[in-house]
């Protein structure tokens, strides 16, 4: 990946609508290489995706809670069902795996702290956790989806 690639991709992270035209005149190419380039990122996998971001306060889920959990169970049986759960609940946006004391973090967006509470029930009712502990979010400093290239 060279000067150009890099440069391609950070205007598409920030306008992913913008038109070729656009994008090869800000990098001062003319289209056809460009274009060719964008579809060489999109094969190698390395634009993955191209989506729309919605506002979640404009969609009523200004709740986020960032869930720390910790399990006494760590076979591939349990975190089988565990990647189902989160799979099944679209309230978690983000999830990871940790190192450390606390086992995985979980970004979960809901309407209200009851819309939480009724995540939670569910989550604990469909795979045995050790602790729960859901931190919520007052307010977001900084939001981007781009990455620092």
């Amino acid at each position: 990946m060279d000067s150009t690639d890099k440069a391609i991709l950070k205007l598409l992270q920030e306008d992913a609508t913008l038109s070729l035209d656009d994008i090869a005149i800000r990098i001062g190419a003319s289209k056809t290489p460009i274009w060719n380039r964008i579809k060489r990122l999109r094969e190698s996998g390395v634009i993955s995706h191209q989506v729309a971001i919605v506002s979640p306060q404009a969609v009523g889920l200004d709740t986020c809670f960032f869930v720390l959990v910790k399990t006494s169970e760590h076979d591939s049986t349990w975190q089988s069902q565990f990647l189902d759960a989160l799979r099944a609940r679209n309230e978690v946006v983000e999830a990871h795996r940790l190192a450390g004391e606390i086992d995985y973090l979980l970004k979960v967006r809901v309407s209200s702290p009851r819309a939480y509470d009724q995540f939670y029930q569910g989550l604990i009712a469909d795979v045995k956790v050790f602790n729960v502990t859901a931190l919520l979010s007052m307010e977001e400093l900084k939001y981007t989806t781009a990455l620092p290239i």
